[in-house]
C-alpha cells in the first residue's frame, strides 16, 4: 500500500473559490476545460490526494461533511497513520474535517469566508477543478499578483506556485473597427493563446499534473463517498433486469404461442 508522506509544512493563505460561473470555451478562442482523468477506485491516489488537501488546502478550506474515520476506512489506513499524517486539526477520529479559522474573521479578512470544498467537484465538475488549479498566471494588476483563466479575478492566490512555478499568459490583440487602434485583451479568457513558464517549480510538469489529479480525485470522492458502491449496485441491477427480461420474453412466447 502506498504510504502517506509525513506532514508537509505549509504557509498556505488560501482564500476562496468564488461562485461565479465561467464559460469553458468562448467564441473566437479561449481556454477549454482539461479532462481530470481521475479514478476514485485508485486508493493510492486517494491517499496522496488527502495528503495534498490537508497540507495545502485545509489552512482555509474545510471538508466538513467527511469524518476522519471514514477516511481511515476508505484509504485503508491504521488509526496511527491517520493521526500522524492527516489529523493536524482534530483530536478524535470521529470528528469532521473542519478548520480552526473562525468564519467571521475569515469574512472580515477576505471579504467572504473561504467555502467548504466537500461538494466542489459535484457543483463545478472535476474537469473544472483540475483546470482551475493549472490555470493561474502572473498579473500585476491583482492584489495577489496572479489571476486565473477559469475564474477571472478570483480572490484565491496561487497557493501551489512553489510546486508548479510561475507562468505568464499570452492573449491575442484585436483592432478596433472604429478607430483602428490595437485593443489589448489581457485577462480575457476568450482571447487566451498560451502559457509561458517563467520560473520553475519544485515539481516537473508531469509531477504537478499528478499532484493536481490526486487532489481532484480526493475531492471527487469526498463529494460522493458512496459512488463506488452505487456503481457496483447499478451493475447488479442491470444484470437482474436483463435476466428478468429474458424470462419475461420466454413467458410471453409461451402465452401467445397458440394465438394466431
Amino acid at each position: 500500500m502506498m504510504q502517506l508522506m509525513t506532514r508537509i509544512p505549509s504557509a498556505v493563505v488560501a482564500t476562496l473559490l468564488l461562485s461565479a460561473p465561467f464559460a469553458a470555451q468562448a467564441a473566437g478562442g479561449g481556454i477549454g476545460l482539461m479532462p481530470a482523468g481521475n479514478d476514485v477506485s485508485d486508493v493510492a491516489s486517494l491517499q496522496r490526494g488527502a495528503r495534498n488537501f490537508v497540507n495545502y488546502c485545509m489552512g482555509c478550506h474545510s471538508a466538513k461533511y467527511i469524518r476522519y474515520n471514514k477516511l481511515q476506512e476508505v484509504l485503508q489506513l491504521s488509526e496511527e497513520q491517520l493521526k500522524e499524517n492527516l489529523m493536524f486539526a482534530a483530536e478524535k477520529v470521529d470528528e469532521t474535517m473542519t478548520i480552526a479559522m473562525p468564519a467571521n474573521d475569515a469574512a472580515r479578512w477576505f471579504g467572504q469566508a473561504p467555502p467548504d470544498l466537500t461538494l466542489v467537484s459535484r457543483s463545478r465538475g472535476t474537469d473544472w477543478v483540475y483546470t482551475f488549479l493549472k490555470s493561474f498566471y502572473l498579473d500585476d494588476q491583482t492584489m495577489t499578483g496572479t489571476n486565473n483563466l477559469v475564474l477571472p479575478n478570483a480572490s484565491m492566490p496561487h497557493v501551489l506556485w512553489e510546486l508548479q512555478g510561475l507562468q505568464s499568459a499570452e492573449f491575442r490583440t484585436s483592432e478596433d473597427p472604429n478607430t483602428g487602434e490595437t485593443v489589448n485583451h489581457f485577462g480575457d479568457p476568450a482571447y487566451f493563446e498560451a502559457f509561458t513558464q517563467e520560473t520553475e517549480g519544485t515539481m516537473s510538469a508531469a509531477e504537478y499534473d499528478q499532484f493536481v489529479r490526486d487532489l481532484v480525485n480526493f475531492l471527487d470522492w469526498a463529494g460522493t463517498p458512496e459512488q463506488l458502491e452505487r456503481r457496483t449496485l447499478g451493475i447488479w441491477v442491470l444484470i437482474f433486469l436483463l435476466v428478468f427480461l429474458i424470462f419475461a420474453y420466454l413467458l410471453k412466447v409461451e402465452i401467445w404461442k397458440d394465438v394466431k
